[in-house]
């Protein structure tokens, strides 16, 4: 409907937004609720366990946070060749991405099993969860190449307008994490059902390991599906009836440095400031990390929907701008925005709500529960903004426009977060670090929103410079 320039109504751009958005929040709820149920899990077993993995989340997401800029730089490009009809170019970039992201996760996976026995020290966290956080960190790095093709397969299915098959894969790998997290985290054990009905269940009983091979394998099961499906049948990228070369072009990748080097950069800076948070709240103690950790997860039900829907902004965005259809963007931006606004207000009141109970999900330490519950309400009057902040950025990154919005995430967390969060712990600890996090997803949400009602990025375009959209575009803006 973008490509082939039919016209388009505000009531025909919000249902296609609410199409797109939807899968895209299904998966995206799927992957918080696997990290729900791991940290469920791994929580009964106590306090140490859950501060264990707590205290490498900022890391991972680090590593995570680069190959995921890194797949964005070539996905960002299939994106706007659909737009403009380019499909055989964009099959180029699909298998260019692949070669060029394999060697480049593979080099990565490498760096962090080498600083695994070696980072919860540097973290600063007690000696007595050293062995399973490093643990837990040497099994979540091996795998990183299998993550990074899962992302990028995922990806260049959802640029291509497809969320419903990677939304479907992201719930069956929520199935399977569950399933193999009974089976691996805890021993063999005996299970009474219905009162008198005597179970033999057999566990492997590894505890964290267990969880992070939950985790890594059911990654590796859906990235394998999700290969099988974009090679043999998507319908416009498939690339077992349509042959051609793997190696990578140099015009290519220079786009998607272009692209993806602000973004890897934004994100090992924010994660950076992440791990500096982490080095504040170490200090705190055994119940500040499994609190903070524990927080952090249940936040993210709120905020994964803002992600859905700015997958749905780089979609819609990146297929428009690469049509010449640029009063079309600028209205994709607007809705979409304004759609995640509104789900994650609702998201926040029920997150104020009902924090004690979801955090008591996860824990069964009194202790716990009440820190975990307090910062969660805290942060639960951020997330109005937090979604305008998301989603903002997702469009940028589907018109192109990666270096300013970067920066301005740069900033904001180094500037306000890491700044307030130093001032605050001493004297309020975990409360302190998280009202810091309010105050910080507040402004940041303010700037972007500054960027998207007044930025230079809108002047873009007023003669279109892709298809001849003129008629078209004067009934869009009707």
């Amino acid at each position: 409907m973008i490509r082939d320039g039919r016209p388009m109504g505000f009531r025909t751009q919000l249902r296609l937004t609410a199409l797109l958005s939807m899968p895209a929040i299904v998966a995206q709820l799927s992957s918080i609720a696997m990290q729900y149920i791991d940290a469920s899990m791994v929580g009964s077993l106590g306090a140490d366990a859950s501060a264990s993995i707590g205290l490498v989340s900022t890391t991972t997401w680090l590593f995570w946070g680069v190959l995921s800029a890194a797949g964005t730089g070539f996905s960002v490009q299939v994106a706007h060749l659909i737009g403009s009809g380019e499909f055989d170019k964009a099959r180029d970039v699909v298998r260019q991405g692949f070669t060029a992201l394999l060697i480049f996760s593979t080099a990565i996976a490498m760096l962090g099993v080498g600083i695994s026995p070696f980072l919860p020290g540097w973290l600063g966290a007690d000696e007595r969860i050293h062995h399973d956080a490093s643990r837990y960190f040497l099994i979540f790095a091996s795998f990183l190449p299998a993550l990074q093709i899962s992302f990028l397969a995922g990806s260049m299915l959802r640029c291509a307008g497809n969320m419903k098959v990677p939304s479907m894969l992201n719930v069956l790998m929520c199935v399977i994490d569950v399933v193999l997290n009974f089976i691996l985290i805890f021993p063999a054990r005996d299970i009474v059902i219905c009162g008198s009905l005597n179970i033999h269940v057999w566990g492997a009983g590894l505890g964290v390991e267990g969880a992070a091979l939950a985790t890594v394998l059911a990654e590796t099961i859906v990235a394998s599906i999700m290969l099988w499906y974009l090679w043999r049948r998507a319908p416009i990228l498939r690339l077992s009836d349509n042959p051609g070369k793997f190696t990578p072009r140099a015009s290519v990748l220079r786009k998607a440095f272009r692209i993806g080097m602000p973004m890897g950069l934004e994100h090992m800076a924010i994660c950076s400031a992440q791990i500096m948070i982490t080095t504040i709240v170490a200090p705190l103690g055994v119940v500040a990390i499994a609190a903070n950790a524990f927080a952090i997860i249940a936040e993210s039900l709120c905020y994964m929907p803002g992600y859905g829907i700015g997958e749905a902004a780089t979609t819609l965005a990146g297929q428009a701008y690469g049509a010449g259809r640029h009063r079309l963007v600028r209205r994709f931006g607007y809705i979409t925005v304004g759609a995640a606004m509104a789900v994650m207000g609702v998201m926040g009141v029920a997150l104020y709500l009902w924090a004690p109970q979801i955090i008591g999900v996860m824990s069964p330490v009194d202790d716990i529960r009440t820190l975990g519950a307090d910062i969660l309400r805290i942060e639960a009057w951020a997330e109005p903004m937090f979604g305008a902040a998301i989603v903002s950025y997702g469009f940028f990154v589907g018109l192109g426009r990666t270096i300013l919005p970067s920066v301005m995430n740069l900033l904001s967390i180094w500037g306000v977060r890491l700044t307030l969060a130093t001032i605050l712990a001493p004297t309020m600890g975990l409360r302190g670090v998280w009202l810091a996090m309010c105050i910080e997803l507040c402004f940041r949400g303010l700037i972007f929103l500054a960027l998207l009602a007044f930025g230079r990025w809108r002047h873009e375009g007023n003669s279109s410079t892709g298809l001849d959209r003129t008629n078209v575009i004067q009934q869009e803006s009707q």
